[in-house]
């Protein structure tokens, strides 16, 4: 894609937040803050009124957490990390281990979906940055999505391809994670991931039937 139908696409994204925002919309962003979320993240950098939300689950690389100031602190963003009500100490499964280890889709549940869904009960729209090319649920997804209460997911970046994620990424000079030139292509709890070079997300709940973690599993048709 040539330079300037990518920077047609992204000024696209930037004019209905501004719309959303002109609207009176309550418009927020969830992200992971991975290399491959800063070309959105740059993007709403540029519209004002959107609050972005990280899911700190405590489980982070401390990479990931000094990547999120540093990025935060450059892109000028109005960031909220949000935290499970449910304290490390209650997710314990049955047979006495942390929930990552014996219940890593409740473990999901509580640290990530379940604080997301209040935030996202008191918006009106969602913005994700997930794409089509990353998995087989994400592939399903539609760019508007109503949910049952009512407030509308909006997934920009959809139609990108890593190679238009790489390409912004570098015209616009954004910084990378630090765990990138370990290995980790996509990165989550530093418990479930794992460095697996080229696999996308194939790092990710490393060695278990699981690949999404729930924030956007129910919205698949």
């Amino acid at each position: 894609m040539t330079a300037p139908d990518l920077e047609q696409r992204a000024d696209h994204i930037v004019e209905q937040i501004d719309r959303f925002v002109a609207d009176g919309k309550r418009v927020v962003l969830s992200s992971s803050f991975q290399t491959q979320s800063l070309p959105l993240l740059h993007l709403v950098s540029r519209s004002r009124g959107v609050t972005v939300y990280f899911l700190d689950t405590g489980y982070h690389f401390p990479e990931t957490l000094e990547f999120r100031d540093q990025v935060t602190e450059q892109l000028g963003l109005d960031v909220v990390s949000l935290h499970s009500a449910t304290t490390k100490a209650a997710q314990v499964g049955p047979h006495g281990h942390l929930l990552f280890a014996e219940d890593p889709d409740y473990c999901c549940y509580l640290n990530k979906t379940a604080p997301m869904e209040t935030v996202a009960a008191a918006s009106d729209i969602w913005i994700s940055g997930v794409r089509r090319d990353q998995s087989e649920t994400r592939r399903q997804l539609d760019e508007f999505v109503v949910r049952s209460d009512g407030t509308t997911r909006y997934h920009p970046m959809l139609d990108w391809t890593e190679p238009m994620i790489a390409d912004y990424q570098e015209r616009h000079d954004l910084p990378r994670h630090p765990l990138d030139d370990r290995g980790y292509v996509s990165i989550g709890c530093a418990p479930c991931t794992r460095n697996i070079p080229g696999s996308d997300r194939g790092g990710r709940w490393f060695g278990m039937e699981k690949t999404e973690c729930g924030l956007h599993v129910d919205l698949v048709r």
